[in-house]
């Protein structure tokens, strides 16, 4: 099938105009990045400048107060309450544990005196021992929970946050 002459002269003036267009709009496509790329580059600027300061006095402000204020409650409550009764507790398992382990030497030398075998498994020094550092860990943790339980309210903000003034 053959197209005639006409025809093929309006063809090539529209496959040249299609080809015109298409120039066209990768030109406006290059200059729509252009425009995004300085855009993007005017917002960085635009958050160094004006965000960032805004949101670095917010949180000077308002939220490092707040933190430095429950890490100052937090040092207090381990320092001041956890780690006497720790300390305590630990002082009296450990003079336990010594006299324990005094007695069941002088047991094992009485033993082997009477030419008996060692006895074996845990005697009742130890079973004494491990009963006190249990107590000992639970009473830890009981005033611990005590401890953190009662100052629940003083993490709390005393006025609630607002919205910065523009």
């Amino acid at each position: 099938m053959s197209i005639s002459r006409k025809r093929k002269k309006e063809l090539r003036r529209l496959q040249k105009d299609a080809n015109q267009l298409w120039e066209n709009q990768q030109v406006l496509v290059g200059h729509a990045a252009d425009v995004a790329r300085e855009a993007g580059r005017q917002l960085g600027h635009f958050g160094r400048e004006q965000v960032g300061p805004v949101v670095q006095d917010t949180y000077n402000r308002r939220v490092q107060p707040v933190v430095d204020r429950g890490v100052r409650l937090g040092h207090h409550v381990v320092d001041d309450k956890v780690v006497p009764i720790v300390g305590g507790v630990v002082g009296t398992a450990l003079t336990a544990w010594d006299v324990a382990n005094a007695k069941r030497e002088r047991v094992v030398k009485k033993v082997k005196k009477a030419t008996k075998p060692e006895p074996k498994g845990p005697g009742l020094g130890s079973v004494i021992a491990i009963i006190l550092g249990a107590a000992a860990a639970v009473g830890v943790l009981y005033a611990a929970w005590q401890a953190l339980r009662a100052d629940d309210e003083l993490w709390v903000a005393d006025d609630p946050l607002s919205a910065p003034d523009a």
